[in-house]
């Protein structure tokens, strides 16, 4: 009896060893995890089919108008890499079947298609592919109908992605399951033992040219960025040169807490605070929060609740910070007064005060340190942050006004009231006279 020697990226190979129900993969471009799960899928067909196991091979997608944008083709091309494959299936223009006319493959849209996936037949695998956007109503109909299994085998459900983002479902289904027969696991470009030249350049010129973008791409992180985001490349040189890492507060040193105003109501901007240490030059970032909607009661709560006490932290507010909330009826300015705690107002700054901001955090972005575990969120905002244009004359509108737009408001007021730390001027005594 011959043996067929497979390769596939070296961590992908205790995915596919023993019993699961979810075998997976995620991560950015080039590792290879496309090309590897659709001839795992191929080579598991071949061992139903020589164990006399008849049924559907499924390959899935979130959005799929036509065959055309299923994975009919990468099936195909994982097929002719193998021999035994090839001469074990037989390939038209839009089939892929065996010759003992035991395994049959098929393609669907589980955005159209997801109801008539039951009807399917006997469903010995379902590999999903480009599975970031697949929506939790498609996984809670579609997992169900993997139900076969014979004496040592069950249908599995395959899932590969590249992550975009932190709470799509299939993030929180599969990458951060803690069951033992989910098998997931991480694979970026450098997992890749065939890792093509051609890929390599391109890699090389988005980690020049977009390093805006190079972490989603390319190292399978979440979109924190978009083209013209602000402080992207400043993030992702800090990242490099360590300066995101373990960077807790100065217990000796003043918590400056920046803040930029939101409101009550489900409707209002979002509060945000920058929890900020001035040590020497260093500015040290050690927390961030966020919250909508919420009083002011709620925010004094949340400084408290992480030790930054009156006579320890300082609050430091835009110029609206010294006006009244519409629902309570109290400046932010007096209410924290009234806390105990020490508050500077910064004044209006005038037409431009956002770019200003923006250039001044530019500038002071290489001594920057960013506790990195309490600044997640943060940064994923300062990440976001970017130009607003106009498409038609391609032009800048200045700071687009988001989600992230808060965060990085309150960054940038931070680093506006940052100095030059004094140094002492040497003292020149007299020289006394010995004579």
């Amino acid at each position: 009896m011959s043996t067929a020697r497979i390769e596939i990226p070296k961590k992908l190979i205790p995915v596919f060893q023993g019993k699961a129900d979810v075998r997976g993969a995620f991560g950015g471009r080039g590792s290879g995890k496309t090309r590897s799960f659709a001839k795992m899928a191929a080579v598991r067909g071949y061992q139903y089919g020589m164990q006399g196991v008849s049924g559907i091979i499924l390959c899935a997608r979130q959005f799929m108008n036509s065959l055309a944008d299923s994975s009919l083709e990468e099936c195909k091309r994982a097929i002719e890499e193998e021999p035994f494959l090839k001469a074990y299936y037989e390939i038209g223009d839009t089939y892929i079947r065996s010759r003992d006319r035991r395994i049959t493959f098929a393609f669907a849209g589980l955005d159209r298609n997801i109801a008539s996936i039951k009807s399917k037949g006997r469903l010995l695998l379902c590999w999903v592919d480009e599975a970031e956007p697949v929506t939790d109503e498609a996984w809670i109909t579609l997992i169900p109908t993997l139900r076969e299994e014979g004496g040592d085998w069950n249908a599995e459900l395959w899932v590969t992605w590249n992550p975009k983002r932190k709470k799509a479902p299939v993030e929180s289904r599969f990458r951060f399951s803690t069951d033992a027969l989910t098998k997931v696991v991480e694979l970026n470009w450098r997992d890749n033992p065939k890792f093509p030249a051609k890929l390599e350049r391109d890699r090389q010129r988005d980690l020049a040219e977009r390093p805006e973008q190079y972490e989603h791409i390319w190292d399978g992180g979440y979109v924190t960025a978009l083209e013209g985001a602000y402080y992207a490349s400043h993030l992702l040189k800090a990242k490099e040169e360590g300066r995101i890492g373990f960077f807790p507060a100065d217990p000796l040193m003043t918590i400056r807490l920046v803040c930029d105003i939101g409101g009550t109501g489900a409707k209002a901007d979002a509060f945000t605070i920058w929890a900020m240490q001035f040590i020497g030059r260093e500015i040290r970032v050690v927390n961030y929060y966020e919250s909508v909607g919420q009083p002011i009661d709620a925010h004094i709560a949340w400084c408290r609740g992480h030790g930054y006490e009156p006579d320890r932290a300082q609050f430091w507010l835009p110029h609206d910070g010294a006006t009244q909330d519409k629902v309570y009826d109290v400046s932010y300015e007096s209410a924290l007064k009234a806390a105990g705690y020490t508050v500077t107002v910064i004044p209006n700054q005038g037409k431009g005060a956002a770019m200003a901001r923006i250039e001044r955090a530019r500038e002071l972005f290489p001594q920057i340190r960013f506790h990195a575990e309490t600044t997640e969120s943060g940064r994923a905002a300062l990440g976001w942050y970017h130009e607003k244009r106009d498409l038609d004359r391609d032009i800048g509108l200045g700071p687009e006004h988001d989600w992230a737009s808060h965060g990085a408001d309150s960054f940038g007021l931070g680093c506006v009231i940052w100095t030059e730390p004094v140094t002492s001027a040497p003292l020149n005594y007299p020289r006394l006279n010995n004579a």
